[in-house]
């Protein structure tokens, strides 16, 4: 047994880190100037790779390392098998989303994903000192070639089961995603995410007693108690994603931002309607309709299908309309300097943990 401050130092010391606080890895949400910020004040920075080309991935890792000689991760979705298209039904979702936006084009679910080899190849020509995975586990070759190469792999998993099977894997280190999460859970079965829905604090002393690697905390972690609790609970590092929302660094949409200064967790829900994957986000007015409207098509059709929509509403600042991922303590994110916040954040959790 050891103590959470010396869990967490161990775990600082082995990943280059002076806080054990980490970005988490969101996919259209972490421009390098947020990366930068997390790590020169500690922390680990990272690029949620999803929606971008290989060449874009080269380009954010050289950002971030003419900013900052810190710690990152890169992660990607493992991905999901091919849906099964169903025109008519996605006609009907059309015409749904034509309501809170401009008209869908019928090609619009035709949208392609990047390739997810090439985005494994480019994180590892990136050389980051952590590649993370979410919504599966990576193929036992790229684990080889990540291992080859210097790499940790952080497995992302929602489940004690999840997290049994990634450290069987090879995982060097789990990140025990509670349900408070915002954005998409990554569960590794997508059709389970909503049954299978655990809350941080019961996930989080499960998974550490069940494995023998680091584990990280995230989802839902606003502040201080929140990352104290974490390391009391057995955690080596708490992960936050929502609470850096407001910070400058982060260049989040005015809209978006200000309305998370008054979400209350009741004011988030779980839903589909935006990528086909479940997701938190805010209980916006197009969310709440979408959940007695037609059923949303697969990931990733229903992601292209609402892409207009989610386009337009940005532009606008239109909160209502909008892609508004939220943890549930969405309103404990500050709007100051990143680095002033985790700097302040481990200052007060270091005291409530004591000696």
């Amino acid at each position: 047994m050891t103590t959470p401050k010396a869990r967490a130092a161990a775990f600082c010391a082995r990943f280059g880190l002076r806080l054990p606080i980490l970005m988490a890895p969101m996919a259209g949400a972490c421009p390098a100037s947020l990366s930068i910020a997390v790590a020169n004040a500690g922390g680990m920075g990272a690029c949620g790779t999803l929606v971008m080309q290989p060449e874009a991935i080269a380009a954010w890792s050289g950002e971030f390392r003419a900013g900052s000689n810190g710690a990152f991760q890169l992660n990607t979705w493992i991905p999901d098998p091919t849906p099964l298209r169903d025109a008519a039904h996605e006609a009907r979702v059309r015409e749904f989303l034509g309501q809170f936006g401009p008209a869908v084009a019928e090609t619009a679910g035709d949208a392609p994903l990047v390739d997810f080899d090439a985005q494994c190849a480019a994180m590892l020509a990136a050389r980051p000192g952590v590649i993370s995975s979410i919504m599966g586990l990576y193929p036992p070759d790229f684990v080889a070639a990540m291992r080859a190469n210097g790499i940790a792999w952080f497995a992302t998993v929602t489940t004690v089961a999840e997290a049994i099977t990634a450290e069987a894997a090879g995982a060097d280190v789990i990140v025990a995603q509670g349900s408070e999460a915002g954005g998409h859970r990554g569960a590794f079965d997508a059709a389970d995410a909503e049954r299978a829905s655990v809350g941080l604090f019961a996930l989080l002393p499960a998974v550490v007693d069940a494995v023998k690697i680091p584990v990280i905390a995230t989802g839902g972690i606003g502040d201080a108690r929140g990352i104290a609790a974490s390391l009391l609970l057995g955690a080596s590092a708490a992960q936050i994603g929502t609470a850096l929302l407001r910070t400058p660094e982060a260049k989040t949409n005015p809209a978006w931002a200000a309305a998370l200064a008054t979400t209350r967790p009741e004011d988030t829900m779980v839903t589909r309607a935006f990528s086909g994957r479940a997701g938190r986000g805010i209980a916006t007015d197009y969310v709440r309709a979408a959940a007695s409207g037609p059923a949303p098509a697969p990931y990733p059709i229903q992601r292209g299908l609402t892409a207009a929509m989610r386009d337009a509403a940005g532009k606008a600042g239109n909160i209502q309309h909008m892609q508004a991922w939220a943890g549930q303590s969405a309103a404990m994110a500050r709007a100051e300097p990143a680095a002033d916040l985790l700097r302040q954040l481990w200052a007060d959790a270091s005291a409530l943990l004591g000696a």
